[in-house]
């Protein structure tokens, strides 16, 4: 009697060659959210992997990127030549894109990136975080979305989603693709073999 073929399994999560970090162009009052930028910035450009971010050169963003190139990584910045204007634009970078507006700033660094993290930051992180949550869930990317939990910071986003999901405004499986933790190497580790469980999208969701 022959030998069953065995199904095969999901395909290899493909490399991630670029990661965009969102993060605040503060430092924030605890000196974990630093720590945290540089070393996330440090352990993406060890790995060969290309750093896409804000382009500012302050607060957790400026962090960030000069972890990464101290450490000889590829830094693409990306601004709005309204903030390149204020002078907050990093003045170390080799390859700064400076786009007309904040729409074309989100579309250029979501295009140039094979995944994305969050780190502690205010409204715009917050903007950037969740546009890129909402692709996924409609299902324009299928690339991993992280959240470096720094200190807790994310403790109570968290917990709102997860509130989201038991009032229905959230399906689980859709909040389940955040990868989370307080680790950076862990965070990467986790990105890398990330592979997004098939689903139907969100606009054929059926509450039955």
């Amino acid at each position: 009697m022959a030998a069953s073929t065995p199904e095969p399994g999901p395909p290899p999560a493909p490399p991630l060659k670029s990661i965009c970090v969102f993060c605040g162009s503060s430092p924030g009052r605890d000196p974990a959210y630093l720590d945290a930028a540089r070393s996330i910035g440090r352990f993406i450009a060890t790995r060969s992997i290309t750093l896409v971010y804000g382009g500012g050169k302050i607060g957790l963003m400026g962090a960030v990127a000069d972890a990464a190139l101290a450490a000889g990584g590829h830094v693409i910045g990306v601004l709005p030549k309204g903030l390149a204007r204020k002078e907050l634009a990093h003045d170390n970078l080799p390859d700064m894109r400076v786009v007309g507006s904040m729409h074309e700033r989100k579309a250029l660094m979501a295009s140039l990136a094979d995944g994305f993290i969050a780190l502690p930051g205010g409204f715009g992180t917050l903007d950037e975080f969740c546009e890129i949550l909402t692709w996924s869930q409609l299902g324009l990317h299928a690339k991993p979305c992280a959240v470096l939990n720094v200190n807790g910071f994310f403790d109570l986003l968290l917990g709102f989603l997860d509130g989201a999901v038991a009032r229905g405004f959230i399906r689980a499986d859709d909040r389940s693709t955040i990868l989370v933790d307080s680790d950076p190497a862990a965070l990467l580790d986790r990105m890398a073999i990330f592979r997004p469980e098939p689903t139907t999208r969100w606009l054929t969701w059926n509450e039955s």
